[in-house]
């Protein structure tokens, strides 16, 4: 089985992008953040010819969160409770003994902006809900752009940005609660010690230039860690493709045994 989050950054700028790679990748399950568009816009016939159906939780413009199946999934939780200002950020679907939630953290803007604080606010909602609602021993699977940088090894330069937004310790320390609730960053279990980023400003050639994030992350219950056998930021698909633009998020994505 292979599972993958993805901040698109606009589905219908990046459809064709996307459906290239899902030909390419076959994920069965896939989260996606930053649809930038309303449930009743979303291309399921598109997506259906692909081989995926598609659960979403969609924004007009901004936000926007989907859950792409190639098996049938049901949506068990639509919008984290008590955030709902915050704009359409979580979809929980249930399906083929996994329970997967997708999540578009806020940015924050910087560290005097009022959305700060309310990112602060937002991780603590979030690490309420999935306590209450998830069990660290059953299989289960909190995928998305968490807009925060774990550590310094996921940064391209963290002496410059220590204490910046996106590497504060209020972040990561919200960060750090999910996996003490029994989460497990797929990709870092598997690289320990492997600096790789999963986003790249699309400005002054930070791609080609190495100067990236790694933001984007499958975090996963012990019982879907002991499965994984690779884990993957899917830098090539970076990179235009067809003369298409692609995302400024690689996608990232695990197999489980």
């Amino acid at each position: 089985m292979r599972i993958a989050t993805w901040n698109i950054n606009g589905l219908n700028a990046r459809l064709d992008y996307l459906r290239h790679w899902l030909d390419a990748r076959r994920p069965d399950v896939v989260g996606l953040q930053e649809l930038k568009m309303v449930d009743d816009r979303v291309p399921h016939e598109a997506l259906a010819e692909a081989g995926y159906r598609v659960l979403t939780h969609g924004q007009k413009s901004w936000n926007g969160v989907a859950v792409l199946s190639r098996g049938p999934m049901e949506p068990v939780q639509v919008g984290l409770p008590g955030q709902e200002d915050l704009g359409a950020r979580l979809l929980t679907a249930e399906g083929d003994d996994l329970v997967f939630t997708t999540v578009y953290c806020p940015n924050g803007k910087h560290l005097g902006h009022v959305d700060y604080g309310r990112k602060l606010e937002w991780f603590e909602a979030l690490g309420e809900h999935v306590a209450q609602r998830h069990d660290p021993n059953k299989p289960y699977v909190l995928a998305g752009d968490f807009n925060t940088v774990p550590e310094a090894l996921d940064s391209w330069n963290e002496e410059r940005f220590a204490g910046d937004i996106f590497h504060t310790e209020a972040e990561r320390q919200r960060l750090s609660a999910l996996l003490d609730w029994g989460l497990v960053d797929l990709f870092r279990h598997l690289h320990p010690n492997r600096q790789e980023f999963s986003w790249w400003d699309y400005r002054g050639g930070a791609f080609y230039r190495k100067q990236g994030l790694r933001i984007d992350f499958l975090l996963a219950t012990a019982q879907v860690a002991e499965r994984t056998t690779a884990a993957v930021i899917d830098r090539d698909f970076r990179k235009k493709v067809d003369g298409l633009t692609a995302s400024d998020h690689a996608p990232v994505y695990a197999d489980l045994g």
